[in-house]
């Protein structure tokens, strides 16, 4: 990041809950994934939980002055999918969405309560073309439906699994410069 962009990270963890796929053994997570088809019946409760924890600590950012249009959202995996659905539900415009390997959670209902702000809002989205975790159809899927609705989408794929690579690193770091410069 250059040295004159004044950027401050917050990195939440997820609440530790019971994951189903894992044996119901309690673990960090944004949502029980309850399937190995993780777009399939989905934790809604779960999600607009986490989604809260996301709004809240938004909230605390504006409170200290910081304008929405300078907040950019970002998750990994479930966290990205975290990311995207507040970010396109939130009342006010955001900077930005940072969505790796993930996917688009609940998008029917997601897509009925969506802000209508987010027309124009600028969305990186990372994934590996070999994500045994996030299969790479979801994250196209989402895609797709995020430029249909009239986001800016930045689509990269990166030869690997459900992780981050270098090239990740390099591409997400110009993308924030873009959209934290304006």
């Amino acid at each position: 990041m250059p040295a004159d962009l004044s950027v401050r990270f917050i990195f939440p963890h997820a609440p530790v809950r019971p994951i189903t796929v894992n044996g119901g053994m309690a673990m960090r997570g944004w949502y029980d994934i309850r399937s190995i088809s993780i777009d399939e019946n989905e934790d809604t409760a779960g999600i607009r939980d986490s989604a809260s924890i996301l709004a809240g600590l938004i909230d605390d950012e504006v409170a200290k002055e910081i304008l929405p249009a300078k907040i950019v959202l970002a998750g990994f995996s479930q966290g990205g999918a975290i990311a995207l659905f507040q970010g396109l539900r939130h009342p006010e415009r955001l900077a930005g969405i940072l969505a790796l390997s993930t996917y688009l959670p609940i998008p029917d209902i997601l897509m009925s309560e969506a802000s209508g702000h987010t027309a124009g809002l600028s969305v990186f989205m990372g994934h590996g073309t070999q994500d045994p975790i996030v299969p790479l159809q979801l994250g196209e899927q989402t895609r797709e439906i995020l430029v249909a609705r009239g986001l800016e989408v930045e689509w990269k794929t990166y030869p690997m699994g459900h992780s981050i690579t270098q090239d990740e690193v390099l591409d997400i770091g110009r993308w924030l410069r873009d959209v934290l410069s304006c």
